[in-house]
């Protein structure tokens, strides 16, 4: 068995030996046709490999680490010291009229006729509404009748008594002297008879007692006889005067209360609103309508003591409405402090060619000049940091550059005291661990972080190279390489 594999072996030892003798010729066939150029490749790549190992060999160990680093450029400035910064705080307040009025009837009626409508303008003087007043005018026509007939009384104790009534009252008195005369003698010749006993007593008495009421009667007639022929008394006269006079005052009454029914306008300017319309029954003192003044337009804003003090009436100032700005004066400053606001009210004037609207909110703009050390920088070199804390990137220089111009990027933290905006560029005044001179990073602090090795952008500008360089350090071997290495 072992003789019949060791002979069955060795065609398959002879076929490898032949399949390897085949390949081995078709590869130096393959080298013999190669071209010249080929050739010439072949021999210059050794020429080139054995300086550049001699090189690194040369240069220390055999160790060889290359850094590559690429210095971010970034614009920077440097800060500058301020020993105070300017706010701006505004106050709001409200626009007011110079005069407005809430009209209404002083006496309650009913409202028979309306002549203005909401936003019409009236002029001083105008009527703009009327009250039922028929019952004025029929009181008034009575006072008129008692004041004819008061008044004819009057004239009839200043003309003083007729002719006729003094004569008729000279007659009367003649009469009862006749009377009395007759009377004192029948009197007379009963006292005789009662002396002779022909008469009672009682007889008597009754003609002495008509007598005496006879003289009494005469007496009374002298006295209005004597008062017709004196005329009329002063006192007389200068009561049925005051009747007249308290006539006449009624009357007047009436026509105020007439001249009442009647709303005017106290002053020019413009209806805002009208609250009741024609057949309402108005009470005394009830709204009917406001009127606001045309003309100058007053802001009334709310500032703190200290910045009205500031405020000098006659100044002139920009009150802001909306997003519109207008100039104004300050009229007046209040003399009492708002108990809820504890602000002081300035009144200031707006021109009154100026179309603004009654009740609209008005702002005020004051700048305050605020003492305080820091330093003004562009508000996009801000970075937030913890619990609401802000931070800045200054740059610190280091050796790591060829010629001196690389920095490490480093955090301060800084304490934000006031930002403002122009609209168009936007800063923040900071104090904190930062000092006069250091260079900060001003934008695109999103793209750095802390330890990071960057250039300034007006030194990068100014180099030769592009922003981008790569600085090596090699650490090579310093034993050289034998000749045989490099071959």
């Amino acid at each position: 068995m072992n003789a019949t594999s060791s002979h069955s072996s060795t065609p398959d030892n002879s076929s490898a030996r032949q399949l390897h003798s085949t390949q081995t010729d078709d590869w130096k066939r393959r080298w013999i046709s190669l071209p010249a150029a080929s050739w010439k490749l072949l021999l210059a790549v050794p020429l080139v490999l054995v300086p550049a190992i001699w090189l690194v060999n040369s240069t220390g160990d055999d160790n060889s680490v290359i850094e590559t680093v690429q210095r971010l450029p970034v614009d920077t400035m440097r800060l500058r010291a301020a020993d105070s910064y300017s706010t701006e705080r505004v106050y709001s307040g409200e626009l007011v009229a110079r005069r407005s009025s809430e009209l209404g009837f002083e006496r309650g009626g009913t409202v028979t006729a309306l002549l203005v409508d909401e936003g019409d303008v009236v002029s001083e003087g105008e009527p703009l509404a009327r009250l039922d007043v028929r019952d004025l005018e029929a009181q008034r026509s009575q006072l008129e009748a008692q004041r004819r007939q008061v008044l004819a009384q009057l004239q009839e104790l200043e003309t003083g008594p007729r002719r006729e009534d003094i004569a008729s009252a000279e007659a009367a008195v003649s009469d009862l002297r006749n009377q009395l005369e007759l009377a004192e003698l029948q009197a007379q010749r009963r006292a005789d008879l009662f002396a002779q006993g022909a008469v009672s007593a009682e007889e008597l008495d009754e003609r002495q007692f008509g007598a005496n009421a006879i003289a009494d009667r005469l007496q009374q007639a002298q006295s209005q006889l004597e008062e017709l022929r004196n005329g009329t008394r002063q006192e007389q006269l200068s009561a049925q005067a005051a009747e007249v006079d308290q006539i006449d005052a009624r009357i007047r009454a009436i026509d105020v209360s007439l001249d009442k029914s009647v709303l005017y306008a106290p002053f020019s300017g413009k209806v805002s609103q009208r609250l009741v319309d024609e057949g309402s029954v108005v009470g005394g003192s009830q709204q009917v309508m406001r009127l606001v003044e045309n003309g100058a337009i007053e802001a009334k804003i709310g500032v703190p003591e200290r910045v009205a003090q500031r405020l000098a009436v006659g100044e002139s100032q920009t009150v802001q409405v909306g997003s519109r700005n207008y100039s104004a004066i300050v009229s007046a400053k209040l003399p009492e402090v708002d108990e809820n606001s504890q602000t002081v009210t300035v009144v200031l004037e707006i021109a009154p060619d100026s179309d603004l609207t009654i009740g609209a909110t008005a702002t005020l703009a004051v700048s305050e000049q605020q003492a305080s050390s820091g330093y003004w920088l562009p508000s996009t070199a801000l970075v937030a940091g913890e619990r609401g804390l802000w931070s800045v990137y200054v740059l610190t220089q280091t050796d790591e550059g060829a010629d001196g111009d690389a920095y490490r990027v480093a955090r301060r933290d800084v304490e934000l005291l006031h930002s403002e905006n122009d609209g168009e560029t936007a800063r923040s005044f900071v104090r904190g661990l930062v000092s006069e001179g250091d260079r900060i990073i001003t934008s695109g602090t999103h793209r750095v972080v802390v330890d990071q090795l960057v250039v300034p952008s007006d030194i990068s500008s100014n180099q030769a190279t592009s922003n981008n360089r790569v600085i090596s350090k090699e650490i090579i071997s310093s034993e050289p390489i034998s000749n045989e290495a490099a071959q």
